[in-house]
């Protein structure tokens, strides 16, 4: 089954692709593994945007676990910041968790729409995964960036690059040039390259390896496709 599918990046950009798009939004450090690690584990997933719309939700769920960051901080209430190596390690999947993060669940969120055929999360953990669910359903896919302060970093280039060189590899053909250049430049690329980028030193300085650690340890070594469904992250049949 063939089809197109374009690599575009940022929050501000998923209006362009809510419309007649399958979408799919990576945001491998952190919130986009975090989420996939904790639907993987059975917990609810619900992102939200805002500190105040968390707040709200989780006057209406039973026992919420909260997590997230703003700008790196783990914000004031909240119990965890958006680790996926915190999440692996709980044992309180019943406690459905609210997801805050300063990219990941925006450009998530800013994805819904009416218009979209769906609207995927994926990871390093997911790829493979993500990339058969997707080419056997849809025909145009927008695979979409985090982005951090204005860059696209290399750990969701390589992400994107990835996914979208396994559905070229199913059919589909590159809808961009941009495309096409991303998937040459980290074709064949290890996933060690990640510790070069300006999110790994942040991790290190900031003394929270584990993530990077979990990232880097756990690569296509899930089958779960999470989707987002009145705004929770559900995992489809």
């Amino acid at each position: 089954m063939g089809g197109k599918v374009v690599i575009d990046c940022f929050p501000e950009s998923a209006a362009r692709y809510r419309y007649g798009y399958a979408a799919v939004v990576i945001d491998v450090i952190r919130a986009t593994t975090t989420a996939t690690t904790a639907v993987a584990l059975g917990r609810r997933v619900f992102p939200v945007q805002t500190t105040d719309e968390a707040f709200v939700l989780a006057e209406t769920l039973s026992n919420p676990l909260l997590a997230g960051e703003l700008g790196g901080n783990m914000p004031y209430g909240f119990e965890i910041t958006n680790s996926p190596a915190q999440i692996a390690q709980r044992n309180d999947i019943d406690r459905p968790m609210i997801l805050l993060s300063t990219s990941g669940t925006q450009l998530l969120l800013n994805t819904a729409g009416a218009g979209n055929e769906a609207v995927y999360t994926a990871c390093f953990r997911n790829l493979t995964a993500i990339a058969k669910y997707i080419a056997a359903r849809h025909k145009r896919v927008a695979i979409l960036g985090a982005g951090t302060r204005g860059q696209f970093r290399r750990e969701d280039q390589m992400g994107c690059a990835w996914l979208a060189e396994r559905l070229v590899q199913m059919g589909f053909e590159p809808e961009s040039a941009q495309t096409e250049e991303y998937i040459g430049h980290w074709k064949g690329v290890s996933p060690e390259e990640v510790r070069g980028g300006r999110s790994a030193a942040y991790l290190t300085k900031t003394e929270q390896t584990a993530d990077l650690e979990f990232v880097l340890g756990h690569f296509d070594d899930l089958a779960i496709v999470p989707t987002l469904i009145n705004r929770e992250l559900v995992a489809v049949s």
